[in-house]
């Protein structure tokens, strides 16, 4: 066949295609054009056949370089003269020019896009065929190293372009997979050509871009971070364009497209989170059940960016945020609510305070909606919320008390919860010092302070660590005497003596507040037990009055002068009917140093009393069958109305053996450190003796 072509073309012209000037070149291919035209009338296919077959195999695969360019253009000029034959010899054609793209000889390359434009404006639409195999090897020629190969595959790019937007043989389905593939691509060269191709694409109408925007969107988003402005411009630009669509369609694949999102709005590239985030509000907006399978994702993707440095992101998360809280979707339907708490216990630890927040949010709201689903997972995330009562952000320790209060409706949580805070407060008394008092009245507030008292009182009983037991007690005890939310306690107790109500709840706090004298003598003085107050403190031994009882006594005192002692201030005006309130309160007095403040504030107060003549006292070995006869009308003292009601000498033994568990435990403890002293000093004249 190769000696049937040499007789139909001359050697003259064959040896001018390969002549290294241009010129020559030209010439021979405008012979060859003229030749190929008279065959194709005459009807000689085979022996154009032959022409392009010595073509290629002589000249497009010559290893010299002017041979392969003689090659190329004579291809171009066979496909010229062919015309609108040109298409049964495409096979023949098309693929030795794709294979010169590859050729070294960036010379030979840019004579390839030259020969490939020539014929495809003679072919058109016939070329689509060879689509997929020339827009890879024009994705590769759009980062060539050489500027003039890198402008001819421009032009030939926009013929491409041409060409596909008015057939009506291009397949986007085959064409979906490679463009995927390159998607990923990092040159900006690259990434210009494959978003030209997209935008192209999606402006054809009958071209559906927007059925298949899942498979590109990832690479999409990735030039968003692109160090070109330019290819982050025109990303940004593809992408509004399909979100615009995307509100226009009735049809569209939220799912997979959630999840690239979900991927993206975690990117370090501040515009990327921004457009991501964008995306994700709009589709909570349209998606509808689409999107019930990828809530939890999409939570886990909203969360972090409640808390991004750029406002705008904050702003458009928050929205999506509540957006999203709203939809009542059914466990039923795909609703997985194990999947949301998850990503809520993962963002328990953010180091973000708004992010911690959300996530409570979202807890108390499934808990509302969904609250038997909700304690199904309890076992999962009970201990991440116990353990974000030690958060240290205030606002989120509210909220956390406020989603166990919830779960606390059962009493068994209840129970646990607040064995959990007593553990807590155990391992870490900063936390009780500083937090102890927000996290009580909280609780106070939400599950009722007489409830919370009777369970931290019953925990506390049997508290084996006395020391701790002690300095909870005292704890409770100030917040109870100080605390507002505690005003209802405060007068509940203050009917002990008359009422069995108060009088339980009287004697539950004493229980445990017998671990300490100063909280008991204050509990006392809330019940307005004064002549128990005073046995309380004539029981005290010389062991029991430390530092520490001073400066809780201190406490005590300037307690006394605050709006909760009001009455107790005003009892003093008839101190003929409170003689025992009086004994209690000169009971205090003596016990305190007498230059110290307190003392100087409970000496004052007590100086106001305004003693009667008419005051006559009988005593008894027994004080709690003392009578005080008081002014004419011989009315009993208002303490002794009610103690058939309470067995105060009962109370009495029960803290004087409390008291006396504490002593010994203080023995105890001294009696060690000085064993551990005697026994440090015995090596020590160990040491020195073997010297």
């Amino acid at each position: 066949m190769a000696a049937d072509a040499l007789t139909i073309i001359p050697g003259a012209v064959l040896r001018n295609l390969s002549d290294k000037l241009y010129e020559k070149r030209k010439n021979a291919a405008l012979e060859i054009e003229g030749i190929v035209k008279q065959l194709a009338t005459a009807g000689e296919h085979e022996k154009i056949s032959a022409v392009i077959t010595l073509l290629v195999n002589d000249f497009t695969y010559s290893p010299q370089a002017n041979h392969r360019k003689g090659g190329l253009i004579g291809l171009a000029a066979v496909t010229v003269g062919l015309t609108s034959e040109a298409a049964q010899h495409l096979e023949q054609i098309v693929p030795p020019v794709l294979s010169s793209f590859m050729d070294q000889d960036s010379r030979v390359r840019y004579y390839a896009c030259e020969a490939l434009y020539n014929i495809a404006k003679v072919v058109r639409g016939d070329f689509i065929i060879y689509f997929n195999k020339i827009f890879d090897a024009l994705c590769k020629l759009s980062a060539d190293s050489d500027a003039n190969v890198q402008s001819a595959a421009h032009l030939l790019d926009r013929l491409v372009k041409d060409i596909v937007t008015e057939s009506d043989q291009f397949s986007i389905e085959e064409f979906i997979p490679l463009l995927r593939e390159r998607m990923n691509v990092l040159n900006p060269y690259v990434r210009q050509f494959l978003v030209g191709w997209i935008t192209v694409l999606d402006s054809v109408p009958d071209i559906d871009m927007l059925g298949f925007l899942p498979d590109f969107l990832d690479g999409l988003f990735n030039m968003l971070s692109d160090s070109s402005h330019e290819i982050r411009q025109q990303a940004d630009a593809a992408l509004s364009e399909f979100l615009q669509e995307i509100k226009n369609s009735p049809n569209v694949d939220y799912g997979r497209m959630a999840e690239i999102l979900v991927r993206r709005a975690g990117s370090t590239d501040e515009f990327t989170r921004l457009t991501s985030i964008t995306w994700i509000n709009e589709f909570v907006k349209l998606g509808g059940e689409q999107l019930v399978p990828y809530y939890a994702d999409i939570l886990g993707a909203i969360l972090p960016c409640i808390s991004d440095e750029e406002e705008k992101i904050r702003v458009v998360a928050r929205e999506t945020n509540e957006e999203l809280r709203a939809i009542k979707a059914d466990p039923a339907e795909g609703f997985d609510i194990g999947a949301i708490l998850s990503i809520g216990k993962r963002e328990l630890n953010s180091e973000h305070e708004a992010t911690r927040i959300e996530a409570l949010h979202w807890f108390s709201t499934l808990l509302a909606r969904y609250r038997v689903e909700f304690l199904a997972y309890l076992n999962d995330i009970f201990d991440p919320l116990l353990n974000a009562l030690s958060d240290p952000s205030d606002a989120v320790v509210l909220l956390v008390l406020e989603v166990h209060a919830c779960i606390a409706e059962e009493s068994h949580h209840f129970h646990h919860l607040v064995s959990y805070l007593i553990r807590t407060f155990h391992n870490n008394h900063v936390l009780l010092e500083k937090r102890g008092a927000l996290i009580v009245r909280r609780l106070c507030v939400l599950l009722g302070a007489e409830k919370v008292y009777r369970e931290f009182s019953t925990i506390l009983e049997s508290e084996i660590d006395l020391d701790f037991a002690s300095v909870m007690v005292q704890a409770l005890n100030l917040i109870l005497l100080t605390s507002t939310e505690l005003g209802e306690l405060r007068s509940l107790l203050k009917k002990s003596l008359v009422d069995s109500c108060g009088k339980d709840l009287f004697q539950s706090l004493y229980a445990s507040w017998r671990h300490s004298p100063m909280a008991t003598i204050s509990l006392c003085l809330l019940a307005q037990a004064y002549s128990h107050a005073s046995c309380v403190i004539q029981s005290l031994g010389e062991e029991d009055i430390n530092v520490k009882f001073l400066v809780q006594l201190d406490k005590l005192i300037r307690l006394l002068e605050t709006p909760v002692f009001a009455y107790l201030r005003l009892q003093l005006l008839e101190p003929g009917k409170h003689t025992w309130l009086l004994k209690t309160l000169y009971g205090l007095l003596m016990l305190l140093p007498q230059q110290s403040a307190a003392f100087k504030i409970l000496r004052t107060r007590l100086k106001t009393v305004p003693f009667s003549e008419n005051i006559r006292r009988t005593s008894s070995a027994n004080p709690y069958s003392q009578i005080l006869q008081v002014t004419e009308d011989g009315s009993r003292n208002q303490d002794t109305q009610n103690y058939s009601a309470i067995n105060f000498p009962s109370l009495l033994l029960q803290f004087e053996n409390m008291q006396q568990q504490h002593r010994n435990h203080l023995k105890g403890q001294l009696q060690s450190r000085k064993s551990a002293s005697a026994a440090t000093l015995s090596q020590v004249f160990s040491f020195f003796s073997h010297i």
